[in-house]
């Protein structure tokens, strides 16, 4: 069999984080400035919350759900599981946003400005550097995690043994866990009953749990730091950075799965004055938070479990020599690399259809590139943002969320605009397809116009469309 001799790959905007998997600066660059993303929007979220908090009904009838997990852990509740203050929510919301613009400075430093490949060497900046392949390097960064969840685990504890305590749902009341429970033999046996963890039903094991958590985190970080793999491990497991992505979705989708299973069924980890009550209910057609939690999280568990059966295939396939690019078997050293053409992806009517979009259409300038992509994404956007928003059974339903969605737009136009800053350095063409007309810095800029006036054109005609929804009846 004929085997072709393959360049480094090279990957379009659409491979994500994918881009990066050899230039562990920008990898860091996006870890970083993905944890900005999550800390800004639990920052922002918890403010919105406390903004619509009404004292007068239920918690878990009030669509929230951050505050039911800050009211968990003890933060302004009473006697009763009322929130009697809302000022410590303040101050969590405000240290997460001000600490988004620290990570969110972070990232936007190692993506852009910062070296492309961290240097390996025994300077503390040398430890962030590696290499997929390093085996030791790897279980050390896995122990490093471990031991940084170790410490989250004790952060638990300390809050419920010294700092303030945590909600007890059986005495309906805040109160401090004097007396852990460190049995191994009750902790270790909640492993194997019929409920499994779901079924701890005071806070004493719940802290007893974690210690023992956190304990086992640390000591298995320390362990992985300071050992290599051994041979057995060496040889069953695959180093690459696809793999690990496989085994993280894996674990994700298990941790998703048992989070699902545990908020339906235990009302002392997820109490239901915050809650709602067990299993799947509503009340006056309001979907609890315990509802929510569960059904979000069993969906994305399916979601990270389908990414793990995916990604792990592709890395068992092309370490049998299978080289999804050119279609033959051809040992590679990068498994993201290539198309494996089917009938499905390569046909002459899938391929007549993508080169009629609006990205890849003949002859067509940037600008209007921009408008179509921009009008169509405007038009269904506004959509979610009427039916889902705060405001959904309000007369301001249609115009916020015409301001949601033309602000949606507005973010998205700024991250083209940041694509094109770090793509088109010192003039370089992108890698990836693009059409010729849509290589450089100016090209891009209209592009980036056009998308922002087409899809505020688009949000506004369907605003219409909705407005006068009458007419059409």
């Amino acid at each position: 069999m004929t085997t072709a001799t393959i360049n480094p790959p090279e990957y379009g905007w659409w491979a994500g984080n994918a881009r990066f998997i050899n230039q562990s600066g920008r990898i860091l660059g996006a870890h970083v400035a993905h944890a900005g993303l999550i800390v800004l929007w639990a920052g922002a979220m918890t403010l919105f919350e406390i903004s619509k908090y009404d004292p007068s009904r239920p918690i878990y009838e009030q669509g929230l759900i951050l505050l039911p997990h800050l009211a968990t852990l003890g933060f302004g509740i009473g006697d009763g599981g009322k929130i009697i203050d809302i000022y410590p929510y303040f101050v969590i919301g405000v240290l997460h946003l001000v600490s988004s613009a620290v990570l969110g400075a972070g990232g936007i430093y190692h993506a852009l400005l910062g070296p492309k490949v961290l240097a390996e060497n025994k300077n503390f900046p040398g430890s962030f550097g590696y290499n997929w392949e390093d085996e030791d390097k790897m279980t050390t960064i896995i122990g490093i995690h471990l031991v940084l969840l170790g410490l989250g685990a004790f952060l638990l504890v300390l809050k419920a043994t010294i700092w303030g305590g945590i909600y007890d749902p059986s005495v309906a009341s805040v109160r401090i866990i004097t007396s852990p429970n460190l049995n191994p033999v009750r902790i270790f046996g909640y492993l194997f009953g019929g409920q499994g963890m779901a079924a701890v039903n005071n806070l004493e094991d719940v802290i007893g749990g974690h210690v023992w958590v956190g304990l086992l985190c640390i000591g298995g970080g320390i362990w992985h730091i300071f050992t290599t793999p051994f041979t057995w491990a060496k040889k069953i497991l695959f180093w690459s950075g696809e793999a690990y992505l496989s085994y993280s979705l894996a674990a994700l989708a298990y941790m998703g799965l048992l989070a699902a299973y545990f908020v339906t069924v235990n009302d002392t980890v997820y109490p239901t004055e915050f809650y709602g009550p067990l299993g799947f209910s509503s009340t006056s057609e309001v979907i609890s938070v315990r509802t929510w939690l569960a059904t979000s999280h069993f969906a994305l568990a399916v979601v990270f479990l389908l990414g793990h059966i995916w990604h792990a295939l592709r890395v068992r396939v092309i370490a049998a020599g299978l080289d999804f690019q050119e279609g033959v078997v051809n040992y590679l050293d990068s498994p993201e690399l290539g198309n494996l053409q089917t009938p499905v992806n390569a046909s002459d009517l899938t391929l007549k259809f993508l080169g009629n979009l609006p990205i890849y259409r003949p002859g067509l300038p940037p600008f209007y590139r921009g408008l179509e992509i921009g009008m169509a994404h405007g038009y269904f956007l506004l959509g979610p943002f009427v039916k889902l928003g705060p405001l959904r059974n309000t007369e301001l339903a249609n115009q916020a969320g015409l301001v949601a969605t033309i602000g949606l737009l507005l973010i998205l136009s700024i991250c083209l605009w940041l694509y094109g800053k770090a793509t088109f350095q010192k003039r370089k063409s992108p890698q990836g397809e693009l059409p010729d007309n849509l290589t450089t810095t100016k090209s891009w800029g209209q592009f980036n116009i056009g998308w922002m006036v087409g899809g505020s054109g688009g949000a506004l005609f369907a605003f219409l469309l909705l407005t006068n929804s009458s007419l059409f009846s």
